[in-house]
C-alpha cells in the first residue's frame, strides 16, 4: 500500500506514468542495419563512465603546474584502485570517440539526417566537436612532457587561423606560451564549460531521438517491416552491450594501464616523434604534408581552412541532401562520405606507421 502511495505521489509530481507509457509505445525497426542503432546508446553509456571516473579523479587532482603531475602520480600509486580509475577514464575516452565516429558515419550513410531530423544531426555533430574538445583539454591535465609539447603544437595550429589566430592562441593558452595558466584554463574547460554545454546538447539530442524515433533507410521502408519494443527488448540488448563494454574497459585498464611519463619541463627539448592522439592524427599528418606555399597562400592556412570548410559542409549536409533532392545529389553525398572515411583511415594509418 505504501509503495503504491509513493508511486502515485511521484507520478503526480514527475509524470512518471506518462514517461513509462511513452517508453512502452516506442518501437525500433528490425532490418539488416539495426545493429547500428546500438552505437548511440553505447556512446551515451561511455560518456556516463567518463563522468563517474572523472568525478573520482577530481577528488584528488590539483590543477596547477606545481602540483598537477604529482597529484596524478599520487592517484596512481597511493590511492586505492586509483591507477585503475585513471586507466578506465583514459580508455573510455578513446572508446567513446571511436564509437561516436561509428555512430555518426552510420547515421550519415543511412541518410538518417533527413527531414525531420536535421536538428538531431546538428546537435550530434556539435557533440562530436565538443567530445574532441574534451580529448584535447584533458590530454594536458596530467602535465607530463608529451602532453605539454603536444598541446604547444595543437595551439600553434589554432594560431594560424586567418584573422582570429592570435586571439585563439591567447584564448587557449591564457597567454603567449603554454604555462600553468594554460593548464588551469584547460581544467576549467574540461570540468565546467564543456560538461555544461554537453549536458544541454545531449538532453536536446535524446529528446529529439525520442520524438522522431529511429530512422529507417528509404530503401527499406515497407509497411510490413518488423519492429521490436524499445522496452524491454531493445533496452535489454543495450544493457548487454554496456556490460560487455565494462568488461572490455576493465581488461584494457588492467592489461594496458595508462602511463604517466615524465613531468613537463618548458625548458626541455621536445621529445622525438611527437604526435597527437589518434583522433587528431589524420589532421596532423595532412598539415605536415602540405607544401609551405600553395600558390600565394601559406600551406598550413590552406589546410586549416579546408578542414573548417569540410566540417561546416558536413554539418549542413541535411539541408543539401533532402528527400526531395535528385538522386544524383544523394549519390554524391554517399561517395563523399566514403571518401572521408577512407581518407581519415589512410592518414591515421600513415601517422601510426611514420
Amino acid at each position: 500500500m505504501k509503495t503504491e502511495t509513493l508511486r502515485l505521489w511521484l507520478d503526480e509530481r514527475l509524470g512518471i506514468g506518462a514517461l513509462g507509457g511513452l517508453a512502452r509505445k516506442k518501437t525500433v525497426p528490425l532490418h539488416r542495419h539495426t545493429i547500428w542503432y546500438y552505437f548511440g546508446g553505447m556512446t551515451l553509456f561511455l560518456f556516463t563512465i567518463q563522468v563517474g571516473t572523472g568525478i573520482l579523479l577530481l577528488l584528488y587532482y590539483r590543477p596547477s603546474a606545481e602540483n598537477a603531475f604529482e597529484s596524478v602520480q599520487f592517484i596512481m600509486t597511493d590511492v586505492q584502485f586509483g591507477w585503475l580509475i585513471r586507466s578506465i577514464h583514459s580508455w573510455s575516452a578513446n572508446l567513446m570517440i571511436a564509437v561516436l565516429l561509428i555512430h555518426m558515419f552510420s547515421v550519415f550513410f543511412m541518410k538518417a539526417y533527413r527531414s525531420p531530423r536535421e536538428i538531431t544531426w546538428l546537435t550530434g555533430g556539435l557533440l562530436l566537436f565538443i567530445v574532441l574538445g574534451f580529448g584535447f583539454s584533458g590530454y594536458l591535465l596530467p602535465w607530463n612532457k608529451l602532453a605539454f609539447f603536444a598541446t604547444k603544437v595543437g595551439t600553434d595550429i589554432a594560431g594560424v587561423v586567418p584573422g582570429a589566430g592570435k586571439f585563439l592562441l591567447r584564448f587557449l593558452r591564457g597567454g603567449d606560451e603554454v604555462t600553468g595558466a594554460t593548464l588551469t584554463r584547460f581544467f576549467g574547460f574540461h570540468v565546467a564549460v564543456l560538461p555544461a554545454i554537453t549536458t544541454m546538447l545531449v538532453a536536446v539530442h535524446v529528446i529529439l531521438v525520442q520524438k522522431h524515433g529511429m530512422s529507417t533507410p528509404s530503401s527499406l521502408k515497407d509497411p510490413a517491416l518488423k519492429t521490436m519494443k524499445f522496452v524491454p527488448n531493445f533496452l535489454l540488448r543495450d544493457l548487454i552491450g554496456w556490460v560487455l563494454a565494462v568488461g572490455v574497459l576493465a581488461a584494457l585498464a588492467a592489461i594496458f594501464p595508462w602511463e604517466l611519463g615524465e613531468k613537463a619541463d618548458a625548458f626541455a627539448s621536445a621529445p622525438a616523434g611527437i604526435r597527437p592522439e589518434w583522433y587528431f592524427l589524420f589532421m596532423f599528418e595532412t598539415l605536415k604534408r602540405i607544401p609551405a606555399k600553395v600558390f600565394v597562400f601559406d600551406g598550413e592556412v590552406v589546410g586549416i581552412m579546408t578542414f573548417g570548410i569540410g566540417g561546416l559542409f558536413w554539418l549542413i549536409a541535411p539541408f543539401l541532401d533532402t528527400s526531395q533532392s535528385k538522386k544524383r545529389m544523394s549519390r554524391f553525398f554517399t561517395i563523399f562520405g566514403v571518401l572521408v572515411v577512407l581518407y581519415i583511415a589512410a592518414m591515421t594509418l600513415v601517422g601510426f606507421l611514420a
